[in-house]
């Protein structure tokens, strides 16, 4: 069984390694925009950011990402303000089409409604990890420039303060955006 294993990542190596002697690692920048729907948020919301991507071989590439997005719960009750960054794994099984796995730091203020700081429930900032995964395509326009749109899930787990008569029953912090960009060549 261990030698089966062992050639298999022998031949793998193999036929990877001309591909990789041919290929030369890319270097792209650029913002994005996107849409993005929380379950248990009172609308969909719009995020906006910038993409660090980094092709090191046709079929794998690294990407970070910082952004801006807010979001209110509990029909005004909290707002939240969040600012992620966040490192991808990209695969890309076909040239334009990509998936991957990455996490990132979320830094979230919960802004409560001036009738709850009244109350006795303070604003605050904390920082949770997230884990998301993607999908998309990526279109070169010309050598130098890239478009890019995909669809990502997040999951995200917030500790929503108890507010009273229930306003935040059921909210939730996962969600999923529609992104586009561009990606301009160093």
């Amino acid at each position: 069984m261990l030698s089966k294993l062992i050639a298999g990542i022998v031949l793998g190596i193999l036929i990877l390694l001309p591909i990789s002697a041919r290929s030369q690692a890319s270097f792209y920048v650029g913002p994005h925009l996107g849409a993005l729907k929380t379950d248990g948020a009172d609308a969909t919301n719009y995020l906006v950011g910038g993409t660090l991507r980094l092709k090191l071989m046709p079929a794998i590439g690294v990407e970070g990402n910082i952004g801006y997005r807010q979001e209110k719960f509990g029909n005004g009750a909290v707002t939240v303000k969040t600012w992620p960054v966040t490192v991808t794994g990209l695969l890309y099984p076909i040239p334009m089409i990509y998936g991957g796995l990455g996490g990132g730091w979320y830094s979230t203020t919960f802004d409560y409604a001036d009738n709850f700081n009244q109350a006795g429930f303070a604003d605050e900032t904390v920082r949770e990890f997230g884990y998301h995964l993607v999908a998309g395509i990526e279109i070169p326009a010309s050598p130098a420039v890239h478009v890019f749109g995909d669809v990502r899930f997040v999951f995200l787990d917030y500790d929503f303060e108890d507010l009273p008569g229930a306003v935040l029953d059921g909210a939730e912090s996962n969600f999923y955006s529609i992104n586009v960009g561009l990606l301009f060549r160093l």
